[in-house]
Parts: C-alpha cells; structure tokens; sequence
C-alpha cells in the first residue's frame, strides 16, 4: 500500500534546487508524521508531474504535495482532471517556484518552511479550474487546466522572456524586466473578445487575462476582486495602448490600481472566447507558462479540485 501522501517536488522550480536537502527532510519529519506517512517523488522532466499525480491516485493516494512554481501546479491539475481524478484526492502548496501566484490568492506562505508547517496543520476547501482549449505552436487543438490564470498578449510573451532566462535575477526583478522587454517588442494586434457569449472588446489588446486568482507576475494584483471558488471568472481586458504608456502603467499593476484605468475593462463569466484579428500572432500564457496561441476557448469548472492545508481566513489584503 503506498504512503497516504505523496510530495511531488520539481528541482527545476526557480528555488527549489538550493533547498530540496532541508525541504525533504523538513517533510519527512513533521508532515509525514501528521498526515500519516508521506513518499516523496521529483519530477524528471515537463509533464512529469501529472504523469506521477495520475499515477499515484489510481494506486490509492489520497493527498499530494506540490512543490514547485504555478507551472508545476497546473501540469499537477491537468493530469488530475483530464483522467477524471479531481474528486478522489486534495493537494497541498509548497511554494518553490518564481511566481507562486496562486499560492498568495489561498494564503499560504512563500517561505516554504513556513508553508510546510501549514500543510501539517491547516484547513480544507475546494477551488474552481479552469479549462483552455487552443492552438498550439505546430497549429493542432490542444487541452490544459489550470487553477490560476490563462491570458494572452503582453504575458505571453513575458513568461517567455522569464522562463528562457533561467528566472537568474529573482522573481520580481525577472517579470519586470521581462515586462520591459516585451513591450519593447510587442506588435500591434488586435482580438474579438466574449464572454458567456457577448462580445466585450473588439480591437487593439494590450493583455486579456482570465483570472481564477488575484496575482500573476510574482505579484501583480492583475484581478484584485477574483476569487477562486465563486464559480466565475474575472476576465480583465487591457486594450491596447502605446509603449510609453504601458511602461508608464506598469507599476499601476502591482498595486491593482489599473483598474479603473480608462482603456482596462473587468468582465465576470464562465466561458471565454477569444479569436485574433489580423495576421499578428497573440501569444498565450496558462499558468506562467508560454503556451500557444489563439483561437482560444476558457471554460470554468466549479470546485474541481480539493486544497489542503489552507489558513481559516484565505484572503489577501
């Protein structure tokens, strides 16, 4: 019979290299003995998490740990989802990554001892995923889940930047610099918008981001207002603007007071629909990771998955 629990941790997340000796150790003392036991598995490649999350509940675990960054939890998610498995197990946080995004929506700690400490003692809720069928580089249909957020424009192109250079100058710095980077090349491109099947925008886009959570970015306050199990989405819409204007705005979206802002719109639904006008490519971004591009369809799935070991009050100030 396995352990109750397994923690399935990515040495290839933004910090988890330097840390996984005391991190494993850490697990095998006070969260094995108050969860009843506890395996530990690191991923070996991309996709490598979902293949041991699917595998590891069909042999009769009931709670996974996720240590890694956002892109870990949703490869966890959409390995979960896809075989049918959401109801049959919860999981855990440990934030190891560069963004953790998700991680400051639900409240649970950055530092990973802290986090670790949480799991052994917290409580219990079910969160809403989310669905995004799009096309891919090679131009097939292809489906992922995710429990954060999916967006295009700007974004994409910033966890690009990010992800290539290694995240070698700390999570905020490198999403900065990364934003920098790609509003410096950022084309002009435009997109049809809808939401529940009503068109919200038609024209030049900035950024289109669907939040299940409130940060992207390593802290953006992208979706102030979002929350992740009311079953909907906050889909905020960032027409387009000018390079001057973006890097001007910039520091608006830490703060969340981009909201507001005369050319950005917030749409609550739970179908989004997306389609490029035009020959410029719009890329996307599911969970901090660059994906594909448009057409896209979102579809919101209300408390798909189980999270243990949450704080009793999970929201941010």
């Amino acid at each position: 019979m396995p352990a109750a629990t397994l923690a399935i941790l990515n040495p290839h997340a933004g910090r988890a290299s330097r840390l996984l000796p005391r991190i494993e150790s850490r697990l095998r003392g006070s969260v094995s003995a108050s969860l009843g036991g506890l395996e530990i598995e690191r991923t070996r490649g991309p996709r490598d998490a979902g293949r041991i999350a699917r595998e590891a509940v069909r042999a009769g675990v009931k709670r996974l740990i996720v240590g890694g960054g956002d892109g870990t939890l949703g490869e966890v998610v959409t390995g979960l989802l896809e075989a049918g498995l959401g109801e049959e197990v919860e999981l855990g946080i440990l934030p190891l990554g560069s963004g953790c995004d998700f991680a400051r929506t639900v409240g649970v700690p950055l530092d990973p001892q802290r986090a670790i400490d949480q799991l052994a003692g917290g409580v219990c809720r079910r969160v809403d995923a989310g669905r995004i069928v799009y096309r891919d580089c090679p131009g097939g249909e292809r489906t992922r889940y995710f429990l954060n957020e999916a967006s295009f424009g700007l974004s994409g192109l910033i966890v690009d930047w990010v992800n290539r250079q290694a995240k070698r100058f700390g999570p905020k710095t490198s999403f900065a610099l990364g934003s920098l980077g790609a509003i410096a090349r950022w084309p002009t491109t435009a997109a049809i918008v809808r939401v529940d099947g009503r068109e919200v925008h038609r024209g030049p886009i900035s950024l289109v981001l669907a939040a299940n959570g409130r940060f992207c970015g390593a802290g953006m306050k992208m979706a102030p207002d979002a929350e992740c199990d009311d079953g909907l989405f906050d889909l905020v819409v960032v027409a387009g603007l000018s390079r001057p204007r973006l890097i001007w705005n910039l520091p608006s979206l830490y703060s969340g007071q981009h909201i507001g802002h005369p050319v950005v719109s917030v749409h609550r639904g739970t179908r989004i629909e997306a389609e490029a006008l035009g020959e410029e490519v719009a890329p996307l971004d599911v969970d901090g990771e660059a994906s594909g591009e448009l057409p896209l369809s979102i579809d919101l799935l209300p408390r798909a998955i189980g999270l243990f070991g949450l704080p009793d009050s999970q929201r941010d100030a």
